[in-house]
């Protein structure tokens, strides 16, 4: 399947059940990497969902992916983003950062950021790609927490 059959829509309280376990399918990964789970793993998604905006990435009427974001005063906070692993490698992350970018540049911000964990090399390297820069890197739980950002043209 292509982006074409992907729509999106604002997460409602009644997606934070599906929310969750796309988090949890999606991070899952991650585990053995850093002995751990990673933080959104851990989240409440039924308080995040009924405090801070979610785009949902929805195929054939399943939640396959979303974005978590939150408008500051100078720049759009990007708390998650995951896609559903049999959805992954097909673009819908990439369209879900270019949602945020559009939502950002809506409310007059112009510059988006993130944290991801160092040992997820693949994240990195995807902010990357998509015109991400590393801000600075910080400890955090025995690794490294990768801070990122994106200034937008105007």
């Amino acid at each position: 399947m292509t982006n074409s059959s992907i729509r999106f829509r604002p997460a409602e309280r009644a997606d934070a059940a599906k929310i969750r376990d796309i988090v949890r399918a999606a991070y899952a990964k991650w585990v053995p990497v850093i002995g751990r789970e990673p933080l959104p793993m851990r989240a409440d998604y039924d308080k995040a969902v009924a405090e801070h905006p979610f785009d949902v990435a929805v195929e054939d009427d399943r939640i396959v992916g979303m974005i978590e974001t939150m408008l500051e005063d100078d720049h759009l906070w990007i708390e998650n983003v995951c896609v559903a692993p049999q959805a992954q490698g097909r673009g819908i992350g990439r369209l879900l950062l270019e949602r945020a970018e559009l939502k950002a540049l809506e409310a007059g911000r112009f510059e988006l950021r993130l944290l991801t964990n160092g040992a997820f090399e693949a994240n990195v390297l995807l902010y990357k790609r998509h015109g991400y820069s590393v801000d600075r890197e910080e400890p955090f739980m025995g690794g490294m927490t990768v801070y990122m950002s994106k200034t937008l043209t105007r």
